[in-house]
């Protein structure tokens, strides 16, 4: 997603962060190891309000430095061993490959009010991501996005547009992932209803993680 608005950010030995502020529900620093510091995500990031951390192990404690948890949630995996979920009957699902196709899934994602103008075109040429929709004929019903790295496939931001089936959405989304990336494991972030739908589909929590924000 930084790439795709221009930003690089940096990748240090113990955290991932980005010097300028980073789109909007993106972290401006990423935990990379269990044992990484305070100092090593707000030394390099502008920590005013808005700032905000992925602390990937749940370790930190950055509220004396202004920060309050935004949310909490479960890192997932799923086995390649796993047959994949079967995918529902009349859903069709299929890689975007246009500009127009991305708009719309954009907006589907968003509900019609959130930020769609995160998703740009260029995501659609980045060979480490997918953008995956599921569609009941004409309607798109499901959407999500397929990052590709290291010896896993992740899958983040899905949804089942107008409060649909998640345990559709993710079974849909499974099934297409196992299909084209077969014997590569699965893994995720999920909380809530999200986290319950993706269990539900064979995604096992192996470990806490906190989204910190300043202000």
């Amino acid at each position: 997603m930084c790439r795709a608005h221009g930003l690089s950010g940096v990748l240090g030995a113990r955290a991932w962060t980005s010097g300028s502020r980073t789109p909007l529900l993106y972290p401006d620093a990423v935990t990379l190891t269990e044992d990484a510091t305070a100092d090593d995500v707000l030394d390099a990031v502008s920590t005013g309000p808005g700032c905000s951390v992925k602390d990937s192990f749940a370790t930190l404690d950055l509220s004396g430095a202004g920060f309050h948890v935004l949310f909490e949630a479960q890192w997932l995996h799923r086995e390649p061993a796993l047959p994949a979920p079967a995918a529902p009957d009349g859903v069709a699902w299929s890689r975007l490959d246009t500009p127009a196709e991305l708009a719309e899934w954009a907006a589907a994602w968003g509900g019609g009010d959130g930020p769609a103008h995160l998703f740009r075109p260029e995501l659609l040429s980045d060979p480490s991501v997918a953008l995956l929709a599921g569609r009941a004929g004409d309607r798109l019903s499901a959407g999500a996005v397929v990052s590709r790295g290291g010896d896993a496939v992740g899958i983040s931001n899905l949804f089942a547009a107008d409060g649909g089936d998640l345990d559709a959405a993710w079974a849909g989304c499974l099934s297409t992932v196992y299909a084209r990336w077969p014997g590569v494991p699965v893994v995720g972030y999920e909380q809530g209803d999200d986290l319950a739908a993706a269990v539900r589909q064979g995604c096992v929590p192996v470990g806490p993680l906190r989204v910190w924000l300043a202000g």
